[in-house]
């Protein structure tokens, strides 16, 4: 079962290695199901997902883990700038400290954008038993000239718009941190060439990636390459009137193809409809 063998509060911090990470959990209301891991985007954290991460838990029945990595939300603050490898950490390092410190099993990531990539070193890394499926919302597998641009333009707003005021409701003291932790490293003349399609090919289990047609921080080339390389199956589902963030953009059309992802893994019983 796909159960924390660890009892946790419904929000709190949890303590992995010298860090503190808020989060919070919602209990599974059925049994059998697998623990879904919300992993946020390069600006995100546990608020931001907002309740799409409760609509899903409700829907499918799964226990349900939302967390802000460090440096976001009321998480830890880290020190900046991060290393070009920043998500390879993630993905290598932090996310199966944290797996095992509730010693999870039976698990479906569910990834947004840098949190989707960070998904995919996990679960390719070869060291990922655990995990059962993954749901990559707008993952990158490399940068993009249109990635870049966009990232720019954010920027901008941060230092002469009204992005940071935004932001800072969100990940208070930790606002700089988070976004200048994940600006400056995407604009990085070496992060240019930043890639991990050599993790695809470890990819066994099955896979949902969905992107927004007219996403303005990475074109289909993107989940093509995934479609292409992993070795497990992987089906892509694209919204139109549809940018980088699928769940708020698409929120209906988004929770039906996750529930619908999840009813087919191996082994699951089937899930009810989806409910808001």
């Amino acid at each position: 079962m796909g159960v924390i063998m660890r009892p946790i509060a419904e929000s709190g911090f949890l303590t992995v290695g010298e860090q503190q990470l808020e989060y919070r959990w919602f209990a599974p209301a059925a049994e059998g199901r697998p623990t879904l891991v919300f992993l946020h985007e390069g600006l995100g954290c546990v608020a931001l997902w907002k309740d799409f991460p409760e609509i899903v838990a409700r829907a499918t029945g799964c226990g349900t883990l939302v967390y802000s990595r460090a440096g976001y939300g009321r998480s830890s603050p880290v020190p900046v700038p991060r290393p070009l490898r920043y998500m390879h950490d993630e993905g290598l390092e932090a996310l199966p400290r944290l797996l095992d410190s509730l010693d999870l099993r039976n698990v479906v990531l569910v990834g947004h954008s840098d949190g989707a990539s960070i998904s995919l070193i996990h679960a390719g890394s070869g060291s990922a038993d655990r995990v059962v499926g993954l749901v990559l919302l707008a993952p990158h597998v490399f940068n993009e000239d249109v990635c870049v641009a966009s990232i720019r333009q954010a920027k901008d707003a941060y230092v002469d718009g009204d992005l940071r005021p935004k932001l800072q409701r969100f990940h208070g003291d930790n606002v700089d941190c988070a976004f200048w932790g994940w600006n400056h490293a995407w604009l990085d003349p070496d992060f240019y060439f930043w890639n991990i399609e050599e993790y695809l090919p470890g990819v066994a289990v099955p896979v949902m990636v969905i992107q927004g047609r007219d996403d303005e921080y990475g074109t289909a080339v993107q989940y093509e390459c995934i479609e292409a390389n992993c070795a497990g199956p992987v089906q892509v589902v694209v919204f139109d009137q549809c940018r980088h963030s699928p769940h708020r953009d698409q929120g209906e059309q988004t929770l039906a193809a996750v529930v619908d992802f999840l009813s087919r893994l191996p082994c699951q019983p089937a899930l009810a409809s989806p409910t808001a």
